[in-house]
């Protein structure tokens, strides 16, 4: 049984809406919050988002790519569902072991798609995009869970970036406000 693009925004929204003083990555503060680890965590919610993220994976797509911590989660429910390999891609290669930034499935020389959790700027998103096209992987396309501000689109665009988010914080908000 799969839910409707709604009742997966409303699910988000009461499992994981916080409200209080957060500082978030970009350095931008907000009194809300989507805590992405408590939709992640929900295995049936988990499924439901892949579900409908993996209708937006580009054509000729080889490699998920899912940056470190919470697009990990949701790259690996996507590969779950199409059969696609996995990258895990750390915020800077380990220093022991194999010292490889990117684990998991091999980006060199792949068309590679970005998976990632929630976006206010793309910061990190541009971070790791840079670091898998030094590995020698083709990145042109970003799938979120959630787009925050309106402007990522374009901050991303300025690097070669086309994000799809699968909702905005408007839309989940405004589904919640409807009820």
């Amino acid at each position: 049984m799969h839910m409707t693009r709604t009742k997966i925004m409303l699910e988000i929204y009461e499992a994981a809406h916080l409200t209080g003083t957060f500082t978030l990555r970009s350095g931008q503060v907000s009194d809300e919050y989507f805590d992405k680890y408590l939709f992640e965590a929900r295995p049936a919610l988990l499924a439901e988002i892949a579900g409908l993220m993996c209708d937006n994976i580009p054509a000729g797509t080889e490699v998920l790519a899912g940056l470190e911590m919470g697009g990990i989660p949701v790259a690996t429910a996507m590969s779950l569902q199409t059969g696609l390999t996995a990258a895990f891609v750390r915020k800077k290669a380990k220093a022991y072991g194999t010292c490889k930034l990117a684990e998991g499935a091999d980006p060199a020389g792949k068309n590679v798609c970005i998976v990632e959790d929630v976006v206010t700027t793309g910061g990190a998103i541009i971070d790791g995009a840079l670091e898998l096209r030094r590995l020698g992987a083709q990145v042109d396309t970003v799938l979120c869970v959630i787009q925050r501000s309106p402007q990522a689109t374009e901050i991303l665009a300025g690097h070669g970036l086309r994000l799809v988010p699968a909702f905005t914080m408007e839309e989940i908000t405004a589904a919640w406000r409807m009820l």
